[in-house]
């Protein structure tokens, strides 16, 4: 029998992304990864970004013997992916790999630098200027310091500070971020900081596989995972989110789905839209009117007589066809209409109900794990042969994990059974013998469900040794059913729902047997090792 480990699925975590940029304090000391295999997520704090950064800067500065300043513009041109920027080595060339990314290369760059005349005319501001006071970078342009530097903060302020190009005309090498360091911090420190800060953060802002924690207050955490950018993730400070779209972890909903539910529900549009279709405001005293019988002639509770039809004040001389004095025709459209603002209310609040039926009946089951802990520890003081206690845990890591899944079920269901997104991908019939599968296994789970909640509640910790291994065994077996349940709703909706649309916008996160997967911090140790550089 499988032995569930416990998670912390214990509550819901509903948060805005806020986006927060913290100064992170750079070191001379060169950090070392203890090891860049391990968990598929980890989590990179302030101590740890630079050491992350470090990793991928190194394998590049190996494989094509580079200077780090060479390494990180490659890897910012390639949004920090590694395995790309070597295919384009392996398919174009070295070449071809640096002139795109803006890299030249001056292995002669010393030497030529002992050849310099004692003045030079910047050909920006058209003043000669000693040659101590004037830098060439690799791309062999040569321009004064004042220059340079006024042309880097105006760069970083328009937010370019990443890759910031040679002021000559048509030269698109990027400058050495060492020249732009080091002038920047005689006059400007303050800008040398903002750049410095800027650079090291390109390794989560421009980074595919990294993303900042949408934790509010901001937690100062980034997450990168090391497989499939579809999944949900935990941070360290315990919000659990899904990666693809920084929102809360939705699946079995696509982002899409879900971003199109939370704006639904937020919104109330439904209820707004049948109110807004299905009563007239009266134009006397402005208040919705329903009409609630076959006359088009309607009373408000304030007297006023009005046409349904047109919702113009009238008198009240009336036969059942028309209003004395009064005459307009719309009445077919408008109740056309009325009647499908009421079917898709009704529609709408099916779904709702049972999605937040399950959403309530996990916040009120989380209560659940100090009354649980409390039995636990009550039957481990009794004189009983039964000391493990694990599959109560287990059971109800289960129960929070399914529920989670049946409350985004309806949410999905109401989209992928409607007319909003799949309307011309299934004709009725197929939606109809979609639907029924898709039902009648999310049938079969809710029902295992209430009864796993039902047992939990049970008072075990005041049975005897043999009750309570029979409330053990069904805990154990209930929970294996559960875990193969969610699997196989899965399966039919990544197989036989949205991988049959032509439509691929629609990808949900994998299920996980486990819960989702808390990332682990990235261990980092201290060297003393230089870099090795070109």
């Amino acid at each position: 029998m499988e032995d569930y480990a416990a998670s912390s699925d214990d509550e819901y975590r509903y948060s805005d992304q806020e986006d927060s940029v913290e100064a992170f304090d750079n070191d001379d000391n060169d950090y070392q990864l203890v090891s860049s295999k391990g968990p598929s997520t980890q989590v990179i704090t302030k101590e740890s970004l630079l050491a992350a950064q470090k990793e991928d800067l190194r394998r590049v500065m190996d494989m094509l013997s580079v200077r780090e300043q060479h390494a990180r513009t490659l890897l910012i041109f390639h949004r920090w992916d590694v395995e790309k920027l070597f295919a384009v080595l392996v398919d174009r060339g070295k070449h071809f790999l640096f002139s795109e990314a803006g890299v030249t290369v001056d292995e002669n760059r010393d030497s030529n630098s002992s050849a310099a005349p004692s003045t030079i005319m910047c050909e920006i501001c058209i003043e000669d200027i000693p040659s101590d006071e004037t830098t060439k970078m690799d791309c062999g342009h040569c321009f004064c310091n004042g220059c340079w530097t006024e042309h880097f903060i105006v760069k970083i302020n328009e937010g370019q500070s990443k890759r910031i190009r040679c002021m000559a005309h048509k030269c698109y090498s990027i400058c050495d971020e060492a020249v732009v360091r080091t002038l920047l911090s005689k006059k400007h420190p303050d800008m040398a900081e903002k750049y410095e800060r800027f650079l090291l953060e390109s390794y989560i802002e421009d980074n595919k596989r990294v993303k900042w924690c949408p934790s509010t207050p901001h937690c100062g955490n980034a997450i990168r995972v090391e497989d499939d950018e579809l999944c949900e993730v935990e941070c360290s400070c315990g919000l659990q989110f899904c990666f693809s779209c920084l929102s809360e972890a939705h699946s079995p909903c696509s982002c899409l789905m879900w971003e199109l539910w939370a704006k639904k529900c937020r919104d109330e549009s439904e209820t707004v839209n049948w109110i807004t279709v299905h009563t007239k405001p009266c134009p006397k005293c402005h208040k919705p009117v329903e009409k609630n019988g076959g006359c088009n002639l309607v009373s408000c509770i304030c007297g006023q007589a009005f046409c349904w039809l047109c919702g113009g004040a009238t008198g009240r001389e009336h036969t059942w066809s028309s209003i004395a004095g009064h005459s307009c025709g719309r009445y077919k459209e408008q109740e056309k209409t009325a009647e499908r603002a009421k079917r898709d209310l009704y529609r709408y609040m099916h779904y709702h109900n049972r999605y937040k039926a399950h959403t309530d009946s996990f916040k009120l089951e989380s209560k659940l794990k100090e009354t649980i802990q409390e039995k636990i520890a009550v039957s481990e003081e009794k004189d009983s042969t039964l000391r493990d206690y694990s599959w109560v845990n287990n059971g109800l890591s289960r129960l929070f994990r399914s529920r989670r899944v049946l409350s985004y079920s309806y949410a999905f269901a109401f989209y992928m059974f409607g007319d909003e997104l799949f309307k011309e991908e299934m004709t009725e019939a197929q939606r109809e013998i979609k639907q029924n599968l898709f039902e009648d296994q999310q049938q079969q789970l809710e029902s295992n469900v209430e009864k796993l909640s039902k047992i939990l509640e049970e008072p075990f910790e005041t049975f005897e040794d043999d009750k309570v291994m029979e409330i053990r065994m069904q805990i154990i077996n209930l929970s294996t059913i559960i875990d193969k349940l969610c699997q196989k709703m899965y399966e039919c909706i990544e197989n036989d729902l949205l991988g049959s649309l032509h439509l691929g916008v629609h990808n949900i996160a994998p299920y996980k047997s486990k819960g989702i997967e808390r990332a682990s911090e990235l261990s980092v140790c201290w060297t003393n090792d230089a870099n090795n550089t070109v």
